[in-house]
């Protein structure tokens, strides 16, 4: 467990996470109007529980992310592109568990122009870092649909280990079950994770 630290914060707080391509910085009803430029692209919401439509659709999405923050549920970001300073998308820590010290990583969507890019993969690394080794988890656990391909392959490439689906797991926007492929990462594993997520940023520049 080298580099994990030894106590999860119990109420882990609003953060910045700096990268060479993106930064994470707490979600704000601030970042609504520029969120609104990228966010309402049909195709981020297909596998989606949430269907954003409108910018009252994303307020009141954006919304509830601050209130579950407040009741210390969930730790919502804005990814931001770190040479223009553009809110490109969001993703959130949840299911926030500090007696068996794990969380999951979810709520992640990103403007269809930066998909498959070093921004992604970056959120990614920061937010993994953050919680091995600041918030001391010994799991950080993801899920996404099971139609959803591009997803599960990014989260197998990564090194997250798939662990099984639950099935009429969720029900969708559109009223539709969705089965959930859950995934995880666990601290013996993060070494491991975090040195292939830096292989992928190196090999892009």
């Amino acid at each position: 467990m080298s580099g994990i630290q030894p106590g999860f914060l119990s109420v882990p707080r609003p953060v910045t996470l700096q990268g060479a391509h993106v930064r994470m910085e707490p979600m704000s009803l601030s970042h609504h109007a520029a969120l609104c430029e990228v966010a309402l692209e049909p195709e981020l919401w297909r596998f989606g529980l949430s269907k954003l439509t409108t910018p009252d659709d994303l307020r009141a999405y954006m919304e509830t992310a601050l209130r579950e923050q407040e009741e210390g549920r969930s730790l919502p970001f804005v990814t931001v592109e770190h040479a223009s300073g553009r809110p490109i998308g969001s993703t959130r820590f949840g299911n926030m568990d500090s007696t068996n010290r794990r969380v999951e990583i979810g709520w992640t969507w990103i403007g269809v122009p930066w998909q498959r890019t070093a921004a992604n993969t970056e959120a990614k690394l920061l937010m993994l870092t953050h919680a091995f080794e600041t918030l001391g988890c010994v799991r950080v656990e993801l899920k996404t649909s099971s139609k959803n391909e591009k997803s599960k392959n990014a989260m197998r490439r990564m090194g997250a280990k798939e662990e099984g689906t639950f099935r009429n797991h969720m029900i969708q926007a559109d009223g539709g079950l969705r089965h959930s492929v859950f995934f995880s990462v666990i601290c013996e594993e993060w070494p491991e994770v975090k040195a292939r997520l830096k292989g992928f940023l190196a090999a892009r520049r």
